[in-house]
């Protein structure tokens, strides 16, 4: 509603009155008022009551400036407080904060446990071949290497009393040679120093009766032979030969057999010899020649 200036009770027409509920117009003769009218007419004169009291208010009020409505006027009751409003949407992300000021340095820890091994990795690709390195200076001359050596040869002498029981070591007690002195006349032992591979060999005469004997080491037997005698009227002959890996300490010799079997035979025409000698040797894997 649009108000300027003043407005008083004499502004409005003065045809229309309001009475008890009835409406009465100058020009219009009085009737009577249905119940729907009467509601009406009720309705009516309620929202006259208002607007003339309204326009008395502003007739002794202070004049109002154009378009204006004092605040008072449109003051109502305080609303009912609205429901909450639903969860907004996640804000961004703030602002990183300053970096705090560095504090004294704490003291050293204790040492932890070492962990347990990691798995072995994958091979890696083999690298790239290095450039080739400078020749290196020439080194001292060394001592020249000397080969070892173990060589012997014996064999019975004419007067030996023959023949020997079973199990008795023939003793070659003459000696042809013995350098190294490896080979024991009195006991008919060779005694191994130098380690390597040897290569032993027996002859013998056979007189008299067959002969049959071992080649022994270390009390065990390597090779046996033996050669019948048919009483011939001229002496046979039995030769062996084996080749054995020693080490220093090994012991070779020659046993008889068996006792009915000793025709071992030596003359000043016919000998029967024991012989051995070094082939090769395991100096590299020998303290003695380390």
């Amino acid at each position: 509603m649009m108000i300027s200036g003043r407005r008083t009770a004499a502004s409005f027409p003065a045809d229309k009155l309001v009475l008890g509920g009835t409406t009465r117009n100058a020009s219009s003769a009085t009737h009577k008022h249905t119940p729907a009218d009467c509601r009406h007419c009720v309705t009516a004169m309620t929202m006259l009551k208002l607007l003339f009291l309204l326009v008395l208010r502003l007739h002794l009020s202070a004049p109002l400036e154009d378009n204006k409505i004092p605040a008072s006027l449109c003051t109502g009751h305080p609303g009912i407080p609205g429901s909450p409003g639903g969860h907004g949407s996640p804000g961004q992300p703030g602002r990183d904060g300053r970096d705090g000021r560095d504090a004294a340095p704490g003291e050293k820890g204790e040492k932890g446990d070492t962990g347990a091994p990691g798995e072995a990795g994958a091979q890696g690709l083999n690298g790239d071949r290095g450039d080739r390195g400078e020749r290196g200076q020439k080194g001292e001359a060394g001592q020249c290497a000397v080969s070892p050596k173990s060589a012997f040869s014996a064999k019975v002498s004419e007067g030996r009393e023959l023949p020997l029981p079973a199990s008795d070591t023939v003793l070659f007690d003459k000696i042809l040679l013995n350098e190294q002195g490896d080979y024991n006349a009195e006991t008919g032992r060779f005694t191994c120093k130098v380690p390597g591979v040897y290569y032993f060999a027996v002859h013998a005469t056979v007189y008299r009766a067959s002969l049959q004997f071992d080649l022994m080491k270390n009390g065990h037997v390597v090779a046996s032979y033996f050669q019948f005698f048919g009483n011939w009227p001229k002496p046979a002959s039995l030769s062996g030969g084996s080749l054995l890996h020693l080490v220093p300490g090994d012991q070779v010799w020659v046993q008889m057999a068996l006792g009915e079997y000793n025709g071992f035979y030596s003359s000043t025409k016919t000998d029967s010899t024991f012989s051995g000698f070094l082939v090769y040797s395991d100096w590299k894997n020998s303290a003695v020649f380390a």
